[in-house]
């Protein structure tokens, strides 16, 4: 794991530091465990406060954070009997997007998801996460694979964006995102998003189009990232802090604005720090999501789906 400490977080690991060295030389000690129990109780009411008012920017720090949970890392946690397939079928494997047959409690369901690596060498491999066409149209493949048998399908998303190389677009980056929408608009299954990091651009969106849009309290999700905005609109990339409070990207954005149907709330502090209390309200919200999905019909879905989205945006006259 990485030993990154951002800076917003530095008190509360300072903190956590003293008590785990107050702890080793404590032998015991009923002063000592008095103090300790004394300092915990002050670095959880700290982590509280600090993490409960994120600026938009440190948002976006924590959604990038190196130590954040990944889509295999959801994987292992709440699903069973995970079956990977890889192929276009056209092309080649892209390591950037993994996906495969699973069960979810009871349920059999395909999913599928951005995954970044942890270091270097894994991170090459899986190109930073950032998808070309090949992963995206083995994300058709298995989705329509998922219609032809019945199954839900869920799409985890945390990408900086789909890979703007030559070669992906030699091999056709934008029809493939496109064709995964065209895809998705029309799926006959349940589907359900969740953004567990970042989700940037059309690399994001290309497996976004659900019934279900859901995202983790610490993710953010926009069409463009604070950089290449501030890049864009103010010539200064260092200006990315007021461009991510102006791109309006944090879950609780979202779930104003009427994109973002449910946040699930994290472990104090982000995922990173309690990985098995937000993986267990991930699972939790997304059985949820999915017995009131697949209790609709085709029909229902469909007209419930293209209404969401017709729905989005409003028009604003002088």
């Amino acid at each position: 794991m990485s030993t990154k400490v951002l800076e917003f977080e530095r008190p509360i690991v300072e903190l956590e530091g003293k008590i785990k060295e107050l702890k080793h030389l404590s032998g015991g000690s009923e002063e000592m465990a008095a103090e300790i129990e004394r300092l915990e109780q002050k670095a959880r009411q700290l982590s509280r406060e600090r993490f409960a008012k994120l600026s938009p920017w440190e948002q976006v720090q924590l959604a990038k954070h190196p130590d954040r949970p990944y889509t295999l890392d959801y994987i292992g946690e709440i699903t069973s009997e995970f079956v990977e397939l890889r192929g276009d079928r056209a092309y080649s494997d892209d390591p950037a997007i993994v996906a495969g047959l699973c069960r979810l409690g009871d349920r059999v369901v395909m999913i599928l998801g951005h995954q970044k690596g942890r270091n270097t060498k894994e991170n090459l491999f899986r190109n930073f996460g950032m998808a070309r066409p090949e992963g995206y149209r083995k994300a058709q493949r298995l989705m329509r694979l998922a219609e032809q048998f019945g199954h839900p399908v869920l799409c985890f998303i945390d990408t900086a964006g789909a890979y703007p190389g030559i070669g992906a677009e030699e091999r056709g980056q934008s029809e493939a995102i496109a064709a995964s929408l065209e895809l998705m608009s029309t799926l006959k299954v349940p589907s359900i998003s969740l953004v567990i990091g970042e989700g940037g651009s059309g690399g994001a969106l290309a497996i976004g189009l659900t019934d279900r849009i859901l995202m983790l309290e610490h993710a953010v999700y926009s069409v463009i990232s604070p950089r290449g905005c501030a890049s864009i609109l103010w010539k200064d990339p260092e200006a990315e802090q007021t461009a991510a409070k102006q791109l309006r990207m944090t879950a609780l954005d979202l779930k104003t604005l009427g994109i973002c149907d449910e946040i699930i709330p994290e472990a104090v502090g982000g995922a990173h720090r309690g990985f098995t209390q937000t993986a267990a309200a991930v699972a939790e919200t997304l059985t949820r999501h999915l017995d009131e999905l697949t209790a609709m019909s085709v029909d229902a879905l469909l007209a419930a789906r293209y209404e969401k989205f017709r729905s989005i945006g409003h028009l604003e006259q002088a």
